[in-house]
């Protein structure tokens, strides 16, 4: 059979897949995206959708506990684990058909199956009915990653889960290890111990959210300690030893090595990506640690070839992923599209309370030589926290005192995921810190705390 061809051809139909492929049809490209499991990848079918649904549900769950504060009364509260999860796959389920519709729309040709790049220009699929051959002047590599599993602490979906398993579990855990404090590791976490299970977290850096602001980072830190979750830092798991029901976990902190039993084991440290047995190296692409090297194109080197998203350096995010597609998709057309700059990425974790950055942190702006100005603005101060129940929070800015130029933001607290695009937009714009105090901001928002810690930078704040 003869190959078919393409101007672009798009292996994974993940968020970065699926966003280049449309974005290269709508361009007028003839465009396929080859996709071996679910359309619309980790993100949404076992990643930030599903667990947002999870964590929407404990939200809900823990307000109801709070009822009394509201002047409002909820009597035997409860939860049916299977219907939280019922929810959270009718959410993934739904947006899963959305993706089919949308490529079906911007008539991208959808071909299921397991793709390797045989040679420069060309992809062989192997499908249900046997191998299709297709050849592209493009190919964009967007396959994603799946989670780094260390020797010896293997998930089995029984006693260990990877987020996969933590994401439908058969069972309730009563007492839950969990192994790394990264935005998935706490989200679950954060969810557990809302449900009731006794959770312990164990992290081999010195603290907890390792890539945030060490302020922001210490402050989630507290909060996660009130609501009983118990934190191990500088700690490693070293072994599990898997009994009947149980697992005891060794761990070592401190030179000392300590032992706990426990009935469930989430293991979230870290991904690695899925760059094997494409074919990649084969044609000269370039891996470092699982993940492909690119330039700030997403160019591997080889004439046509680009990888994006989690398959290629960080930040892992899927709004990066989906972003890089749209740019190479309008490199590919001709167009001049700016590259991604990963510092403008923000990053988000939904726990409880949530977390959200953008830029350099404190640290790193020391780092790298500016001489900083520090905002920052605490949620006791503003009305609509209070009135929403939410006191707890804090907003940093960071500047650079001779320029004016907002180096980073970081956030803990209520809605702060939502808050954070203002400033990702103002970094965007180049605004300075006088075109920030010069905005008006509405009252009574969430929002007017950003303000406040601008001004209070340059010690002007009003409501501290």
């Amino acid at each position: 059979m003869a190959a078919k061809e393409f101007d672009v051809v798009v292996i994974g139909a993940g968020p970065g897949g699926y966003v280049a492929a449309i974005r290269a049809a709508q361009l007028g490209l003839k465009t396929a995206v080859v996709e071996r499991e679910h359309m619309g990848g980790i993100c949404l079918n076992w990643g930030c959708i599903p667990t947002k649904a999870l964590l929407r549900s404990s939200e809900v769950f823990h307000l109801m506990h709070r009822a009394k504060e509201f002047g409002l009364s909820a009597e035997k509260i409860g939860f049916d684990l299977d219907a939280v999860v019922a929810r959270s796959r009718g959410v993934a389920k739904q947006l899963n058909g959305g993706v089919g519709h949308l490529l079906k729309k911007n008539k991208v040709t959808v071909i299921m199956g397991s793709a390797t790049i045989p040679a420069k220009g060309k992809v062989s699929v192997k499908t249900d009915k046997g191998t299709e051959e297709l050849v592209a002047k493009n190919i964009i590599v967007a396959t994603g990653a799946r989670a780094r599993e260390l020797p010896g602490l293997e998930a089995d979906g029984d006693l260990v889960w990877t987020y996969k398993h933590a994401l439908t579990p058969k069972k309730m855990p009563k007492k839950l290890l969990v192994i790394g404090s990264g935005a998935i590791g706490i989200e679950f976490a954060s969810f557990y111990n809302t449900l009731g299970a006794d959770t312990t977290v164990v992290e081999v850096q010195d603290r907890i959210l390792p890539v945030e602001d060490a302020e922001i980072a210490a402050f989630a830190k507290k909060s996660f300690v009130k609501q009983g979750i118990k934190i191990k830092e500088k700690a490693m798991v070293k072994k599990l030893d898997r009994g009947n029901g149980k697992v005891v976990a060794h761990i070592e902190m401190g030179g000392k090595t300590e032992t706990e039993e426990f009935d469930t084991v989430i293991s979230a440290v870290g991904i690695v990506a899925n760059t094997g047995g494409i074919g990649l190296e084969e044609l000269g692409v370039k891996i470092d640690r699982s993940f492909a090297v690119t330039d700030e194109y997403c160019r591997t080197g080889i004439e046509g070839l680009f990888v994006i998203g989690d398959a290629t350096q960080g930040p892992w995010l899927a709004h990066k992923a989906s972003h890089e597609g749209v740019m190479v998709a309008e490199f590919i057309a001709g167009g001049h599209p700016h590259p991604v700059k990963p510092e403008t990425i923000a990053g988000c974790t939904y726990c409880h309370p949530q977390i959200a950055s953008v830029g350099l942190t404190e640290a790193k702006a020391k780092e790298a030589g500016y001489k900083i100005k520090v905002g920052r603005f605490p949620f006791i101060g503003n009305g609509k926290a209070i009135a929403l129940g939410e006191p707890e929070g804090m907003i940093k800015t960071v500047f650079d005192e001779k320029t004016g130029e907002l180096l980073g933001a970081h956030m803990v607290g209520a809605e702060v995921t939502e808050l954070i695009q203002g400033y990702v937009v103002g970094q965007k714009l180049e605004t300075t810190e006088a075109d920030l105090m010069e905005t008006v901001f509405p009252h009574p928002t969430l929002s007017e705390m950003m303000h406040e810690s601008v001004l209070d930078a340059w010690d002007r704040a009003i409501h501290i």
